[in-house]
């Protein structure tokens, strides 16, 4: 089965090795037709500390590596403005 990808953005970086990425789905609404935002944040492994809070990654989905931590930081596709 192929991994899932996701693309966000990293809003915390304060623990070692992990970055929390907020990932926002936009879907219509099946009765309203009103178009609806859903926000999800994931746990993302980074080994080598290298996405700061702004970056836009991808991450995909993996084995576990620990009790929150199922998804790991693939590459970065737009850096934090400085």
């Amino acid at each position: 089965m192929p991994k899932r990808v996701l693309q966000g953005t990293v809003v915390s970086d304060t623990n070692d090795k992990t970055v929390v990425v907020l990932v926002e789905r936009r879907f219509t609404h099946p009765l309203y037709k009103k178009t609806v935002r859903r926000t999800k944040k994931y746990h993302a492994h980074d080994e080598n500390n290298e996405y700061k809070v702004g970056d836009v990654v991808r991450i995909e989905e993996c084995r576990p590596i620990s009790r929150k931590k199922r998804w790991r930081v693939i590459e970065r596709v737009e850096s934090a403005r400085a």
